[in-house]
């Protein structure tokens, strides 16, 4: 079992990425959730069980329908991606691409949290 610094990744998000950060919380080991200014948030997860397993979940159904999440969980219909198992959903759980977000935690976060801030900057 591998511990991810989650107290560095909460300082990431709520330093870095103040502009869009309301709050964080750490619901469990290996886990962050992050509230943003319009009313969504993100989950971060990494498993304590599957070695190198992770999601970068940005819920916004309540707000627009939409998800977006980057995951390496090796789903049989996104075999045929470059980058399998990792794969992004992009808008929804059906609509998927490659990923290339990076496999470390903190800049895999810095990535993630770049990528939602410039949608919620395009949303003004």
């Amino acid at each position: 079992m591998t511990l991810v610094n989650i107290s560095r990744l909460r300082e990431i998000a709520e330093v870095e990425f103040g502009e869009i950060v309301v709050d964080t919380k750490s619901p469990d080991l290996n886990e962050l959730r992050i509230m943003l200014v319009d009313g969504s948030f993100v989950d971060v997860w990494f498993s304590l069980k599957l070695e190198g397993r992770y999601s970068y979940h940005w819920e916004c159904k309540a707000i627009d329908g939409t998800i977006y999440r980057h995951d390496n969980a090796p789903h049989k219909l996104w075999r045929e991606l470059e980058t399998f198992p990792k794969h992004f959903h992009d808008g929804s759980e059906e609509r998927v691409q490659e990923s290339v977000i990076s496999e470390v935690p903190e800049e895999g976060l810095r990535e993630f949290l770049a990528f939602v801030r410039d949608r919620l900057n395009r949303r003004k």
